[in-house]
């Protein structure tokens, strides 16, 4: 299908990126349409920071027009006194000439991309008819160079970042019925924040809500997380996506799977991220760590969000590491790299309409003890010898990524920032975790201001203590969310109840209603709590899979895990039990992130972890094309109901902000204590908050006057100026991640550490 050729506008407006958008109007949604701040009549937010990148050849705003130079005229032989009685005549044409400019860079976009019908399949592009900042260069023969186009619909080919090209499915078309607020951002689509490789392709395909009307566009999107709609995500990254949340894909991290063009299975010794990237550094015959900026490179493309998008899924969740940012030296991390293909992400989403749920996964010290939180054994994040130091970073780098984020450049495509992934409560302790929740609770809100549309939601896991134990925890919050992680794969136990039951009502067998029960859970949290998200799920009713369970790790499913690892022997009712069984939880959870889109094929040849990979389930037909079809699986529920209305304070609303001091009191940071350390906390090694505060880059693009185009400085407010932590000079810190009861060296207490406040609130940028 041709893609619709759109007419460039004038250099003050600003493009807006078109967006799945959140189901809305329907009686299972709850998440309100985005909108566009600076659309508003009254609204003071300034549309210059509006994102737009060069095109390959520099070409301006959108289309580049041949602009010819003006002849001379002859010499006038009318008298002054007749010029004179002209000059208003041609005011008054020269002001009817700008309204038509102005009308046609309306009309034009609307017609072409939304009102005319779809034919001319093999038309790609056509010339803008108002004017751009910066002529085209003609060709020999005078004619206007083709341009890229800079909207599409389903079949239309799009031009990569990389420079290749394919052809965008998206059957979730509904760009004919446009409310009037998305007309008007059609009209400015050609001062885009696009890419610097071709000028920005803008879907205009809709995600037609279960009732009402489309949603508008992203940039606009503040993405509340209010009243109305649906989060349906996948993870994005080594693994997948649901509706779609993404997997590691920017963040390698160590647990997801391989291929042949990926070489992690090239060390059988390596359990952790930690392992892998000695082993790598050490292997500089195949590249030494620069294997996994490869990886970070291919493994997610561009065409994996489009499909993402064309998969009718509107988030993603991108788990990331710390060491994005920096590292200590004695860490072996691949540092400061992984961080270029987040911020392409971040583009590639905002291009395709999907919202970002950022996952900070990896904690100095680990906070899990998992391989995923960069190494597997001890936590030392609040407990051990060095954990109140690992705390002090880890609040560093929870300050470092909401600064950049909570820029009026990238919080429309980031609302949701999930500051910490499976911390072990039980472990850590429940007041020693919560305490450092409500610490940096005070110091986000203390970046970003209270209040709707200021900053990220915030997410947080619950420790694995179940959603019932964080009823009434920071009641009056400003946007705070809870994540759970709801799965069968690692009770332990055997899982051989059959799930090709067949391929009629009742296929699924009893894993159907298993997962049904996880529905009365969720909207007893959202009622009590908040914003409840089921933050990773997967089909994987056992815990068959490639590393599933770690390397050389053992499975507990009780069969023969070679049938799960293959799935193209798998029978029409395996997939259709699949199908019902992932509906049922889709519908019980309703807000939802699958881990994970996809997974590389092994040595073999194949998928080794077919349940986990939502692409390869759409493919092969056992998860649903339509996510929105599995709305009823579980049929009428006579449990907990939610009435699809939060608190206004909740969301950001009235109220918001208004935390109790007693409340707070009750989990002081740093604690009295934490376990495994000698001493108390308050005794316990530190660093000293001296030392230079680092910020996160994000490329710089320049316009066709060479102009650069604002990306931000990576610092939203610049009253938040503290120094960040740095070591003690001279003192000799224990292993940050092995020190447990370890004595505490001399000269290593340093300063206090500084409680959050809230800042004064940012100039309006």
């Amino acid at each position: 299908m041709a893609e619709r050729p759109v007419s460039a506008v004038t250099s003050d407006t600003v493009a807006a990126a078109a967006n799945t958008p959140l189901p809305a109007g329907d009686d299972t949604s709850f998440f309100r349409e985005p909108r566009a701040p600076f659309l508003g009549p009254d609204s003071a937010e300034s549309p210059r920071d509006s994102y737009r990148q060069s095109t390959p050849n520099d070409s301006a705003d959108l289309l580049a027009a041949k602009n010819e130079p003006a002849g001379e005229e002859p010499a006038s032989l009318t008298s002054e006194t007749t010029q004179a009685k002209r000059r208003p005549l041609l005011i008054f044409l020269a002001a009817l000439a700008a309204l038509i400019v102005v009308v046609l860079a309306v009309i034009l976009p609307v017609y072409f991309t939304v009102i005319k019908p779809k034919n001319n399949d093999n038309a790609t592009a056509v010339s803008p008819t108002s004017t751009v900042d910066d002529p085209a260069t003609p060709t020999a023969t005078g004619t206007t160079p083709p341009a890229e186009p800079v909207s599409g619909f389903d079949g239309s080919t799009v031009r990569a970042t990389d420079g290749s090209t394919f052809n965008y499915v998206n059957n979730w078309d509904d760009a004919v019925n446009l409310p009037s607020a998305c007309v008007e951002q059609v009209a400015i689509f050609a001062r885009t924040f696009s890419r610097a490789s071709s000028v920005i392709f803008i879907s205009l395909t809709r995600f037609t809500p279960l009732k009402g009307t489309p949603t508008p566009m992203i940039h606009t999107a503040t993405t509340h997380i209010p009243t109305h709609g649906r989060v349906l995500s996948i993870r994005v990254g080594t693994t997948g996506l649901i509706a779609c949340l993404a997997s590691t894909w920017a963040v390698g991290l160590f647990w997801s799977p391989s291929s042949p063009r990926h070489p992690f299975q090239r060390y059988p010794g390596a359990t952790d991220e930690w392992s892998l990237s000695e082993l790598m550094a050490a292997d500089t015959a195949n590249g030494g760590l620069n294997q996994l900026e490869e990886h970070y490179r291919t493994f997610i493309t561009e065409q994996d969000i489009a499909e993402i998008a064309g998969a009718g899924l509107n988030w993603v969740r991108l788990p990331i590491p710390f060491w994005a940012i920096d590292k200590l030296p004695d860490e072996p991390y691949l540092e400061k790299t992984s961080w270029k293909y987040i911020v392409q992400a971040f583009q590639w989403c905002r291009k395709y309409g999907i919202r970002i749920k950022l996952d900070l996964h990896a904690i100095p010290g680990s906070q899990s003890g998992y391989n995923h939180s960069g190494k597997s054994g001890q936590i030392n994040f609040m407990m051990g010898t060095m954990g109140i130091a690992n705390a002090q970073r880890a609040l560093n780098y929870i300050r470092i990524i909401t600064e950049f984020i909570s820029q009026p450049e990238w919080r429309d495509v980031v609302p949701m920032f999930g500051i910490m992934n499976e911390a072990r409560i039980t472990d850590i302790g429940e007041a020693q975790l919560r305490g450092f929740y409500v610490e940096a609770y005070k110091m986000i809100r203390g970046i970003t201001g209270i209040g709707e549309g200021k900053g990220p939601f915030i997410s947080l896991h619950d420790g694995f203590q179940g959603l019932e134990r964080w009823e009434g925890f920071l009641q009056g919050g400003d946007r705070i969310a809870i994540d759970r992680h709801p799965y069968f794969a690692f009770s332990g136990g055997p899982a051989t109840s059959p799930i090709d039951t067949g391929t009629g009502p009742t296929a699924g067998g009893t894993w159907v209603q298993a997962a049904c029960q996880w529905g009365a859970t969720m909207n007893v949290s959202r009622n009590a709590f908040g914003v409840t998200l089921g933050g990773e799920w997967s089909n994987g009713f056992n815990d068959c899979g490639l590393f599933l369970t770690g390397v050389g790790g053992r499975q507990s499913y009780g069969g023969d895990c070679a049938d799960w690892q293959d799935s193209s022997n798998w029978t029409p009712g395996t997939k259709a039990g699949l199908m019902r069984f992932t509906s049922a939880t889709m519908d019980a959870l309703r807000d939802f992130f699958f881990w994970t889109w996809k997974i590389g094929p092994s040595t073999r040849g194949i998928v080794e972890s077919p349940l986990w990979s939502y692409q390869l389930g759409l493919r092969n037909g056992w998860m649903p094309t339509d996510p929105r079809t599995a709305i009823g699986t579980c049929g009428s529920s006579t449990g907990p109901q939610f009435d699809q209305s939060f608190e206004p304070w909740m969301t950001g609303g009235v109220g918001a902000g208004s935390i109790g001091p007693a409340q707070t009191a009750q989990y002081p940071f740093p604690p009295a204590f934490i376990s495994n350390a000698p001493v108390a906390a308050s005794n316990l090694p530190m660093y000293t908050p001296t030392g230079a505060i680092s910020t996160l880059s994000a490329p710089t693009y320049t316009g066709s006057t060479g102009n650069t185009i604002p990306a931000g400085n990576g610092w939203f407010n610049p009253n938040d100026n503290a120094p960040a932590p740095t070591p003690i000079s001279g003192c000799v810190y224990p292993d940050a991640w092995d020190a447990w009861n370890l004595a505490v060296p001399s000269g290593c207490t340093g300063t206090p550490i500084p409680p959050a406040a809230i800042t004064p609130p940012p100039s309006r940028r």
